[in-house]
């Protein structure tokens, strides 16, 4: 019987992961929280920080856990509107499976203990949303779990709960990350259109992002709270600029900026994407389809500190293999339900200064959107969300391949990935 099986099992029609992650804790794979270790005290049950002033060091090329050594290498697409998942095996650039899962297949994410992989199908705007496992090791699915709006799907950074995004309802759901039944839940009210996250070093915080109001969300996993709400713009230093948006009455997109004649500011509110924590986890960067750029949040003040403009459209963010640049997916749009061959492109920031150091259009227009980096750190995998395909960028010379797949392609995963275990979304392993 091969890890996978041993470690999932089949028991009264669900799909039962990985049943002992305090087990896998026990081995070298994932070891047992040592609060000495780089002067980070982390939460109980959470892998120790290895290195405090980069907490992607072991998500290196070639830093794999033995949790995956037995799981092919493939790259797994969630096709939104087509309520599939194509499977690309990246040595040949070819499809080589399509299989039906839930409605709506929005992210495939990866489980902490790695030995399984969860199609978030949210069923947009219904009520029969679920989960469905893929096991690594077969590249096939099991048997879906029904569960309510699964937007997206992230893990306590201890392993005992998988956090459910419920986007529609405001709410996280913290539930058994084995059953998948409701253990407990943090109301959002505030955070309309909650969907992307990361975690703090110690693992005592998240920062969720608002989509539909342009704000993020601080999270205490320790107390189950909301501890903070701040409002993103790329004017955050322009009190004159935030003032003239926020004047009564109706706007066009462009005004007039009151601080430099001739110019304009754009009043249309923010609409903020995925999050990432710098190496050194003290500020998260935030993606802004709304702004096209990345909005910078010190993590313990929690207020904005700085923005970077990107591209058009700016969605996805993806740290490289040796943890000094993250790459930006800029999505060539900046409506909801985008059009195809728009102005997308890939931005590469340099973590240390907070700077755009390359920029990688798409040949003949496309819409990058989520996805990952290989486990070589050769190639970024992002989904071409409204080009029904995949394009691999080579992160030496930002050159373009083509996969295609099925409509309206999101949150692909690249699998196997570096690292020691998984927080969630498409691959934020640590």
């Amino acid at each position: 019987m091969n890890r996978f099986k041993s470690a999932v099992a089949f028991s009264g029609g669900l799909f039962l992961v990985g049943a002992a992650w305090i087990a896998a804790a026990q081995t070298s794979s994932v070891p047992l929280p040592d609060k000495t270790q780089a002067g980070v005290v982390t939460v109980p049950g959470m892998p120790p920080a290895a290195d405090s002033g980069n907490l992607y060091s072991e998500t290196g090329a070639g830093h794999f856990s033995p949790a995956v050594s037995g799981a092919l290498e493939r790259v797994y697409v969630p096709n939104r509107a087509a309520n599939t998942v194509s499977v690309i095996d990246p040595a040949t650039l070819k499809v080589v499976d399509t299989f039906p899962v839930g409605i709506n297949p929005q992210h495939v994410v990866p489980s902490w203990d790695l030995r399984t992989l969860w199609v978030a199908n949210n069923a947009e705007g219904r009520t029969d949303g679920s989960l469905t496992p893929i096991d690594p090791n077969t590249g096939k699915p099991g048997k879906s779990i029904p569960v309510d709006d699964p937007y997206n799907m992230y893990w306590s950074p201890d392993g005992q709960y998988a956090i459910v995004v419920a986007e529609a309802h405001k709410r996280l759901d913290f539930r058994n990350p084995r059953t998948m039944e409701l253990k407990y839940s943090i109301a959002v009210p505030k955070c309309a259109g909650i969907n992307h996250a990361d975690f703090s070093i110690d693992g005592k915080f998240a920062v969720f992002t608002c989509e539909f109001n342009g704000s993020v969300a601080k999270i205490d996993l320790v107390n189950r709270t909301v501890v903070g709400m701040v409002k993103l713009s790329q004017y955050f230093a322009r009190p004159d600029a935030l003032a003239a948006i926020a004047a009564p009455g109706k706007k066009p997109k462009k005004i007039p900026d009151p601080g430099e004649p001739g110019a304009e500011i754009c009043t249309t509110p923010g609409m903020p994407q995925d999050v990432r924590a710098s190496p050194d986890g003290k500020v998260f960067f935030i993606a802004d389809m709304m702004a096209d750029g990345v909005h910078v949040v010190d993590g313990e003040s929690f207020k904005q500190i700085a923005f970077i403009e990107t591209g058009i459209g700016t969605h996805g963010l993806y740290p490289s293999r040796d943890g000094k640049s993250l790459y930006v997916a800029n999505r060539g749009s900046n409506t909801v339900r985008g059009t195809p061959r728009g102005k997308g492109s890939v931005s590469v920031i340099d973590f240390a200064t907070r700077k755009v150091i390359k920029n990688w259009p798409v040949p003949g227009g496309g819409s990058p959107d989520m996805g990952n980096v290989s486990g070589d750190g050769k190639y970024l995998w992002l989904s071409g969300r409204y080009d029904d395909v995949v394009y691999r960028f080579d992160t030496d010379s930002g050159a373009v391949d083509k996969v295609r797949v099925g409509r309206e392609p999101h949150g692909l995963t690249v699998w196997p990935q570096p690292g020691r275990y998984s927080l969630g979304h498409t691959g934020n392993l640590r």
